[in-house]
Protein backbone atom coordinates (compact mmCIF):
# COMPACT_ATOMS: atom_id res chain seq x y z
CA UNK A 1 0.00 0.00 0.00
CA UNK A 2 1.81 2.93 -1.29
CA UNK A 3 -0.69 5.65 0.90
CA UNK A 4 0.81 4.70 4.64
CA UNK A 5 0.89 7.60 6.83
CA UNK A 6 4.76 7.89 6.31
CA UNK A 7 4.33 8.37 2.89
CA UNK A 8 1.81 11.04 3.10
CA UNK A 9 4.74 12.83 5.42
CA UNK A 10 7.35 12.05 3.01
CA UNK A 11 4.75 13.54 0.52
CA UNK A 12 3.84 16.70 2.85
CA UNK A 13 7.39 17.09 3.05
CA UNK A 14 7.62 17.44 -1.04
CA UNK A 15 4.84 19.92 -0.93
CA UNK A 16 6.50 22.27 1.24
CA UNK A 17 9.13 23.56 -1.01
CA UNK A 18 6.83 25.00 -3.07
CA UNK A 19 5.68 27.04 -0.13
CA UNK A 20 9.13 27.83 0.86
CA UNK A 21 10.50 29.02 -2.55
CA UNK A 22 7.26 31.15 -2.69
CA UNK A 23 7.91 32.68 0.87
CA UNK A 24 11.61 32.93 0.28
CA UNK A 25 10.89 35.41 -2.47
CA UNK A 26 9.60 38.36 0.22
CA UNK A 27 11.96 40.30 2.52
CA UNK A 28 11.27 41.26 6.25
CA UNK A 29 10.54 39.41 9.13
CA UNK A 30 7.48 37.98 9.05
CA UNK A 31 7.90 35.74 5.57
CA UNK A 32 10.99 34.64 6.98
CA UNK A 33 9.74 33.71 10.22
CA UNK A 34 7.06 31.87 8.65
CA UNK A 35 9.33 30.33 6.22
CA UNK A 36 11.54 29.13 9.04
CA UNK A 37 8.37 27.54 10.61
CA UNK A 38 7.55 25.16 7.64
CA UNK A 39 11.01 24.94 7.26
CA UNK A 40 10.55 23.20 11.06
CA UNK A 41 7.64 21.23 9.85
CA UNK A 42 9.05 19.52 7.21
CA UNK A 43 11.87 19.01 9.87
CA UNK A 44 9.78 17.32 12.14
CA UNK A 45 7.73 15.20 9.66
CA UNK A 46 11.40 13.57 8.87
CA UNK A 47 11.49 12.22 12.25
CA UNK A 48 7.57 11.39 12.47
CA UNK A 49 7.59 9.37 9.36
CA UNK A 50 11.09 6.98 10.47
CA UNK A 51 9.62 6.30 13.90
CA UNK A 52 6.19 5.71 12.64
CA UNK A 53 7.38 3.24 9.76
CA UNK A 54 9.88 1.96 12.38
CA UNK A 55 7.84 1.40 15.45
CA UNK A 56 4.62 0.47 13.86
CA UNK A 57 6.69 -1.76 10.33
CA UNK A 58 4.84 0.41 7.75
CA UNK A 59 8.05 1.11 5.98
CA UNK A 60 7.36 0.48 1.84
CA UNK A 61 9.83 0.03 -0.79
CA UNK A 62 8.24 3.70 -2.32
CA UNK A 63 9.09 5.80 0.99
CA UNK A 64 12.60 3.54 1.46
CA UNK A 65 13.33 5.47 -1.84
CA UNK A 66 11.26 9.01 -1.19
CA UNK A 67 12.24 9.87 1.72
CA UNK A 68 15.98 10.60 1.34
CA UNK A 69 15.28 12.20 -1.75
CA UNK A 70 12.22 14.49 -0.30
CA UNK A 71 15.12 15.27 2.26
CA UNK A 72 17.74 16.35 -0.24
CA UNK A 73 14.89 17.96 -2.54
CA UNK A 74 14.17 20.63 0.59
CA UNK A 75 17.14 21.31 2.01
CA UNK A 76 18.43 21.73 -1.61
CA UNK A 77 15.63 24.17 -2.86
CA UNK A 78 15.71 26.44 0.71
CA UNK A 79 19.96 27.04 -0.05
CA UNK A 80 19.27 27.51 -3.55
CA UNK A 81 16.97 30.14 -2.78
CA UNK A 82 18.90 31.19 0.27
CA UNK A 83 21.97 32.21 -2.58
CA UNK A 84 19.78 33.81 -5.03
CA UNK A 85 17.45 35.88 -2.68
CA UNK A 86 17.12 39.68 -2.63
CA UNK A 87 17.63 39.92 1.09
CA UNK A 88 20.83 40.78 2.42
CA UNK A 89 23.18 38.87 2.93
CA UNK A 90 22.86 36.34 1.57
CA UNK A 91 24.56 32.78 1.74
CA UNK A 92 27.64 32.06 -0.63
CA UNK A 93 26.75 30.76 -3.73
CA UNK A 94 30.19 28.21 -3.68
CA UNK A 95 29.04 26.72 -0.47
CA UNK A 96 25.26 25.97 -1.65
CA UNK A 97 27.61 24.19 -4.74
CA UNK A 98 29.79 22.60 -2.57
CA UNK A 99 26.70 20.78 -0.32
CA UNK A 100 24.31 20.24 -3.33
CA UNK A 101 27.04 18.72 -5.63
CA UNK A 102 28.02 16.34 -2.37
CA UNK A 103 23.97 15.28 -2.26
CA UNK A 104 24.24 14.80 -6.20
CA UNK A 105 26.99 12.69 -5.91
CA UNK A 106 26.09 10.43 -2.84
CA UNK A 107 22.28 10.16 -5.07
CA UNK A 108 24.55 8.64 -7.61
CA UNK A 109 26.57 6.34 -5.83
CA UNK A 110 23.78 5.39 -4.13
CA UNK A 111 22.06 4.68 -7.36
CA UNK A 112 25.36 2.75 -9.03
CA UNK A 113 25.72 0.32 -5.72
CA UNK A 114 21.44 -0.68 -6.08
CA UNK A 115 22.09 -1.46 -9.53
CA UNK A 116 25.07 -3.70 -8.63
CA UNK A 117 22.86 -5.07 -5.40
CA UNK A 118 24.77 -3.82 -2.88
CA UNK A 119 22.90 -1.57 0.13
CA UNK A 120 25.51 0.78 1.83
CA UNK A 121 23.88 2.23 4.72
CA UNK A 122 24.29 6.02 5.99
CA UNK A 123 26.56 6.34 8.11
CA UNK A 124 26.82 8.57 11.59
CA UNK A 125 28.48 11.18 9.78
CA UNK A 126 25.68 11.59 7.16
CA UNK A 127 23.01 11.98 9.89
CA UNK A 128 25.02 14.52 11.52
CA UNK A 129 25.17 16.28 8.32
CA UNK A 130 22.03 16.52 7.91
CA UNK A 131 21.12 17.77 11.96
CA UNK A 132 24.00 20.62 11.22
CA UNK A 133 22.03 21.17 8.19
CA UNK A 134 18.68 21.56 9.59
CA UNK A 135 20.47 24.26 12.53
CA UNK A 136 21.87 25.92 10.07
CA UNK A 137 19.26 27.01 7.91
CA UNK A 138 16.78 27.52 10.84
CA UNK A 139 18.87 30.21 11.41
CA UNK A 140 19.40 31.47 8.08
CA UNK A 141 15.88 31.54 7.68
CA UNK A 142 14.81 33.65 10.64
CA UNK A 143 17.78 35.75 9.23
CA UNK A 144 17.19 38.52 11.33
CA UNK A 145 18.44 39.44 14.99
CA UNK A 146 16.12 38.69 17.58
CA UNK A 147 17.39 39.50 21.61
CA UNK A 148 20.67 40.15 20.52
CA UNK A 149 20.79 37.46 18.75
CA UNK A 150 22.08 37.48 15.33
CA UNK A 151 20.56 34.57 13.60
CA UNK A 152 22.34 34.57 10.27
CA UNK A 153 25.33 34.82 11.87
CA UNK A 154 24.65 32.08 14.04
CA UNK A 155 23.09 30.14 10.67
CA UNK A 156 26.53 30.68 8.99
CA UNK A 157 28.63 29.49 11.85
CA UNK A 158 26.75 26.34 12.01
CA UNK A 159 26.72 25.95 7.90
CA UNK A 160 30.35 26.13 7.64
CA UNK A 161 30.45 22.97 10.36
CA UNK A 162 27.39 21.23 8.35
CA UNK A 163 30.03 22.29 5.32
CA UNK A 164 33.10 20.60 6.78
CA UNK A 165 31.01 17.41 7.83
CA UNK A 166 29.33 16.92 4.46
CA UNK A 167 32.56 16.92 2.28
CA UNK A 168 33.88 14.26 4.63
CA UNK A 169 30.52 11.88 5.21
CA UNK A 170 30.71 12.52 1.06
CA UNK A 171 34.18 11.77 0.62
CA UNK A 172 34.15 8.22 3.13
CA UNK A 173 30.85 7.26 1.20
CA UNK A 174 32.63 7.39 -2.33
CA UNK A 175 35.94 5.52 -0.65
CA UNK A 176 33.26 2.96 0.89
CA UNK A 177 31.47 2.47 -2.56
CA UNK A 178 34.51 1.92 -4.65
CA UNK A 179 35.72 -0.78 -2.13
CA UNK A 180 32.71 -2.34 -2.34
CA UNK A 181 32.63 -2.05 -6.03
CA UNK A 182 35.88 -3.08 -6.56
CA UNK A 183 35.89 -6.93 -8.21
CA UNK A 184 37.44 -9.46 -6.21
CA UNK A 185 41.02 -10.48 -7.32
CA UNK A 186 40.91 -13.89 -9.30
CA UNK A 187 42.60 -16.48 -6.82
CA UNK A 188 45.74 -17.72 -8.27
CA UNK A 189 46.31 -21.15 -8.62
CA UNK A 190 48.98 -22.95 -6.00
CA UNK A 191 51.74 -24.49 -7.17
CA UNK A 192 53.13 -27.75 -5.48
CA UNK A 193 56.75 -27.46 -5.38
CA UNK A 194 58.88 -30.79 -7.30
CA UNK A 195 59.09 -33.46 -5.00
Amino acid sequence: MAFTTPNMLTLFRVGTVPILMYLLMYTGPIPSAIAAGVFFLAAISDIFDGYIARSYNSGTTLGKLMDPLADKLVVTAVLIMLAGIPRLPRVPAWIVVVLVSREILVTGLRAIAAAEGLIIAAEELGKYKMVLLSIAIHGLLIHYTYLHVDCFAGGMFVLWIAMVVSVWSGADYLVKTVRALRPEPAAKPVRRAAI
